[in-house]
């Protein structure tokens, strides 16, 4: 499984940004696909994740109502609509996926097999 993360960069304060990750695997629908991002030095935080078009997406507490995941199983893609965009959601965001990950787990890190390569989100005026 491969996962190429793309569409970072520097936007203003209360700008848009939108995130895609395209998926090299087999049944990309019947994986769980998420995004976590991290802040120069913090850890890894869970930020939203997606089981299946028509399943309710988990979003954490700090981009709740600013942020939206959503999935193209024809296209192997998850993308993260990023709104309202604040200066604390400067981070790399990088995109996960697993098949067998519960959702109890969803905001673990290390419950995910395979990782993209990560994307910078800089929000700074």
């Amino acid at each position: 499984v491969q996962l190429q993360a793309s569409g970072g960069g520097l936007v203003q304060p209360g700008g848009s940004l939108r995130l895609s990750c395209a998926a090299s695997v087999v049944s990309f629908r019947s994986y769980v696909m998420s995004w976590f991002r991290q802040a120069p030095g913090k850890e890894r935080e869970f930020v939203a994740a997606i089981k299946s078009s028509d399943s309710r997406p988990l979003y954490a507490d700090s981009v709740k109502g600013r942020f939206t995941i959503s999935r193209d199983n024809a296209k192997n893609t998850v993308y993260l609509q990023m709104n309202s965009l604040e200066p604390e959601d400067t981070a790399v965001y990088y995109c996960a996926a697993d098949r067998q990950v519960i959702v109890s787990s969803y905001s673990r890190p290390n419950a995910y097999d395979y990782w993209g390569q990560g994307t910078l989100v800089t929000v700074s005026s």
